[in-house]
């Protein structure tokens, strides 16, 4: 008996989650599922952000609290995230190049800090700082896949339309068909940005490929060594780090056919000013600059371009002019910015 009232109650409780159930109506249960459905992707992609930050993340030898909020990780020279790239497996890292451009010989390094470090923090001996990615960072990208990677098209001055929100003030060497690096002094302002995503950046692009093929490489900072053929990156006479030559097709060949100098601003109302937010023809004290512009020869010399194009796809809301001046120390220079668009 006791047996029997036992499968009697089973069955009840059966029957009644049925009831239940049968009681949701179409869409109740279509809004239940998608929800299910939801918390499952947002669970399986907190997984994937978890296991990205474990890559990228290497073991620190020390770590510094930075006064702005970043985490910086003092990472051993040998541990960092570039030799995950698999073409940098057995790489022998350079320390020094092994020859520079005529006309930088005897530059002296200059001090710079960074935020970080400007309370006199440093990393210690043979290791490099890199800032702690954060899982907040990795959430504000389409996909994980995508995180820290550039869309074809995207982020470069010759390639981009005026819709996919990348927008330009440009200068580009017209007059040289190789370029083996390049040279200029970059003034910095506090860019004003309108709105979460948007940026706005002054930089060089360094080129060579083609998008259309899509082998297209670029580099946006940088000067070749020709003996090692490594792309090299100097800050104020300072050697930050290098571009292995083995990562690149074109580029590993030592020329670049494109070298660009000027300011872009992701704004897709095109509202982000550019720079200091003054157009060029405001001038010293007003716009942002680039001046001292130089290329580096297959003489292995630093010179002024021959030749300098400009590009502004919206020239009332970005735009960019050059000049040169044989008399002063600011040679071949260019202004650009702009207030963005009403």
């Amino acid at each position: 008996m006791a047996g029997g009232a036992w499968l009697q109650l089973q069955v009840a409780l059966l029957l009644l989650v049925a009831l239940i159930f049968s009681t949701l109506s179409p869409s109740e249960a279509e809004a239940e599922a998608e929800a299910a459905a939801a918390t499952s992707t947002n669970l399986r992609r907190r997984q994937e952000v978890q296991s990205l930050l474990k890559r990228l993340n290497k073991p620190p030898l020390a770590t510094i609290q930075s006064p702005d909020g970043d985490i910086i990780d003092c990472v051993h020279i040998s541990k960092q995230p570039a030799f995950d790239h698999p073409l940098l497996k057995n790489h022998t890292i350079q320390m020094r190049p092994s020859i520079q451009p005529s006309g930088m010989y005897g530059e002296a390094a200059r001090p710079f800090t960074q935020t970080w470090n400007q309370n006199g923090e440093k990393c210690p001996d043979n290791t490099i700082p890199i800032r702690r990615t954060k899982e907040e960072d990795v959430m504000r990208a389409t996909s994980v896949a995508t995180f820290g990677k550039k869309t074809h098209g995207s982020h470069h001055p010759r390639l981009a339309g005026v819709t996919d929100g990348h927008h330009y003030g440009v200068a580009s060497a017209t007059g040289d068909a190789n370029y083996y690096g390049t040279k200029a002094t970059i003034n910095l302002w506090q860019p004003t940005i309108a709105t979460s995503g948007d940026f706005s950046l002054a930089q060089l692009w360094i080129s060579a490929g083609s998008y259309q093929n899509k082998d297209l490489n670029t580099i946006e900072a940088g000067w070749q060594d020709l003996a090692g053929g490594n792309w090299w990156l100097q800050v104020q006479g300072k050697y930050v780090g290098y571009w292995p030559s083995s990562i690149f097709t074109h580029l590993q060949t030592g020329v670049a056919d494109t070298v660009e100098w000027g300011g872009e601003v992701n704004s897709p109302r095109s509202t982000t000013p550019m720079g200091s937010g003054h157009f060029p023809k405001e001038g010293f004290g007003k716009a942002s600059y680039s001046k001292a512009i130089q290329v580096v020869d297959s003489s292995n010399n630093l010179k002024s371009p021959n030749g300098v194009s400009l590009i502004a796809p919206l020239p009332n809301c970005y735009s960019v002019m050059t000049g040169s001046s044989s008399t002063t120390s600011w040679g071949t220079y260019i202004y650009y910015g702009g207030s963005g668009c009403p």
